[in-house]
């Protein structure tokens, strides 16, 4: 997409995964990337792939849960690049635990990085785009979300988190459309990452998960990160508070 050679994007949870892959095509595509994540060695792992194809890229250990390391991120990104035009909130854990069994701890964790971290980083992201008058924030949502979406035994705490993310982008939508700053979300169903190794390993998920998925396959991080392209880029300008689904019609069953 020709309209996003030059603009500067930060990506979250982008060592590995569909982060890793949304930072690649961006990069591709002509966009300076920030990528980061938890480990400063796998996301220069990253960067050296973007840089060895000829783009722009810089590697930043973030917590996006801790102000402090967001606000640095931001700061580094702007200092390195000039601005960000562009945010990907992809960051997340995701780990299966009864309801009845599940700790203050593990709640608080998930809800501290797959929500309040997406506060963070887009309210940082935001304020310097607000300078400019001009941005797209992309959330990484689910359809394990409540709702419309789907819930699902044993995620209480995930679930939650991206009924959030979703709730939020709608609300940042509205707040933001006078600085001309798009906010959407994107709610991937079962793809094949990291994140979901024990949905493929285990035959018995694997079939269960399959059997709900219209189209009978998990779904690839690239399709996701088509999705993230046409949001950040200016094929999708008249849209700004939008869900979109990418889950191989698990929702239309």
């Amino acid at each position: 997409m020709e309209d996003l050679k030059g603009k500067v994007a930060i990506v979250t949870g982008a060592r590995r995964g569909m982060g890793k892959s949304h930072a690649l095509k961006l990069a591709k595509a002509g966009t300076k990337v920030t990528v980061s994540d938890i480990s400063q060695e796998e996301c220069q792992v990253v960067v050296d792939e973007i840089q060895k194809a000829g783009g722009e890229a810089l590697a930043i250990k973030c917590d996006v849960s801790n102000k402090k390391e967001v606000d640095q991120m931001v700061q580094k990104t702007v200092e390195k690049f000039g601005r960000v035009d562009i945010l990907v909130n992809n960051a997340g854990i995701c780990q299966f635990k009864s309801f009845l069994e599940m700790t203050e701890e593990e709640w608080d964790r998930t809800l501290n990085i797959n929500l309040r971290g997406y506060f963070l980083c887009a309210q940082a992201v935001a304020k310097e785009m607000v300078k400019q008058k001009s941005g797209a924030i992309v959330n990484i949502a689910s359809v394990v979300m409540g709702q419309m979406g789907k819930g699902m035994a044993g995620l209480a705490h995930y679930s939650a988190s991206k009924g959030g993310v979703a709730a939020l982008t709608k609300t940042l939508a509205l707040e933001l459309a006078p600085y001309n700053i798009r906010v959407n979300a994107i709610a991937p169903g079962a793809i094949d990452t990291p994140m979901a190794a024990s949905t493929k390993t285990d035959p018995k998920i694997l079939e269960q998960t399959l059997a709900i998925i219209p189209l009978h396959r998990m779904g690839e991080a690239r399709e996701v990160t088509n999705t993230v392209l046409f949001l950040v880029s200016n094929a999708s300008s008249y849209i700004t508070g939008s869900v979109i689904v990418v889950d191989g019609g698990w929702l239309a069953g």
